[in-house]
């Protein structure tokens, strides 16, 4: 006989570019006058709402087949304010979590952030601080682009750092914007060996209450193999859990019919231990259930968006949420 997964003491972390989750006003310094009623996508309250609900029944669904309850930790990218996210969790499908809401406003050009939810049954905030990156080029304009978020508190009791990006995008070129990803590696790493310079995400024996144990979610605009990732992060104590989900018929999002998996989470080695009562690593997926995709015609299998250019689509977004599931040993 099998022992069910809700048998286990087990939590869902997830990550999900919500795809420009902007309201419908026109803000003072921020780039969204696309996003109005009367701007070039004709974003009105009708759709905002619409978004906000399909974003919210993913969100719920996310891990659900194995955990049984809602997400405990959700990093997001792609979101315009605060307000979006309230009224994100706000919604009946998510209301009954009690999420709490980690954001900063980010010099992004675009006006988009990162930011992170998180159950506040479940996880304890001890601090949180945005982590400027400088990406500007030898000889370029200044390039603002997002924060890096990084949390630091404890889940169900067990100490967790985490650290939510969005690295710059390729749409001047994957190689002519290597660089700026690889840079924003270095800047992010600067700051976890800051936070443990002695590398104890290294040690998977440390006690509960001793162990420092590391999570870095996002979009990174690169695949597990590229510099950034690859040479830049997991040499010094990190293993990325999704990697092994990238297929060729599979990913997190699909450009011009090639799927990549730029949506990743990467663990501290400390994650994979058998420290009594620790959480430790069990499984990764990505959440590309067949209600996120688009059904017919020649995109069909690829995730729903919201808009293809300046058409509305009314999906969810152009991206599918990755997750991992931890569990108590």
């Amino acid at each position: 006989m099998t022992i069910s997964q809700q048998a286990f003491e087990q939590y869902t972390i997830a990550f999900y570019n919500l795809e420009n989750l902007f309201d419908v006003h026109n803000e003072k310094y921020v780039l969204d006058e696309d996003f109005t009623p009367q701007g070039r996508l004709a974003w009105t309250p009708q759709r905002y709402q619409k978004k906000l609900q399909k974003l919210s029944d993913a969100i719920s669904k996310v891990g659900t087949l194995q955990t049984g309850k809602l997400p405990a930790i959700i990093g997001v990218a792609e979101v315009e304010n605060k307000k979006v996210l309230e009224d994100l969790i706000q919604q009946p499908k998510l209301v009954k979590g009690n999420y709490g809401i980690i954001h900063y406003n980010s010099p992004d050009e675009r006006g988009i952030d990162v930011a992170m939810l998180y159950r506040k049954d479940l996880f304890t905030l001890e601090h949180a601080e945005p982590i400027a990156v400088d990406v500007t080029m030898p000889n370029d304009e200044p390039d603002r682009t997002r924060d890096i978020l990084y949390v630091k508190g404890t889940l169900a009791g067990m100490p967790l750092h985490i650290y939510v990006n969005h690295w710059p995008s390729r749409r001047d070129g994957a190689d002519s914007t290597n660089e700026k990803r690889v840079t924003v590696a270095k800047q992010l790493m600067e700051h976890v060996n800051n936070v443990d310079p002695i590398l104890n995400r290294k040690n998977q024996e440390k006690p509960l209450l001793e162990s420092t144990n590391v999570i870095i979610m996002g979009d990174f605009n690169d695949d597990p193999e590229n510099d950034s990732i690859s040479n830049e992060i997991l040499p010094y104590g990190f293993q990325n859990v999704t990697a092994p989900l990238k297929k060729f018929h599979r990913g997190s999002l699909n450009h011009k019919f090639k799927w990549n998996l730029f949506d990743q989470i990467m663990i501290s080695d400390s994650l994979n231990n058998d420290v009594p009562d620790a959480l430790y690593f069990h499984q990764a997926d990505i959440f590309d259930d067949i209600m996120l995709r688009q059904w017919k015609g020649k995109y069909r299998g690829q995730p729903a968006r919201t808009f293809v250019g300046r058409t509305y689509k009314g999906g969810y977004s152009d991206h599918f949420p990755v997750f991992m599931i931890l569990r108590r040993n």
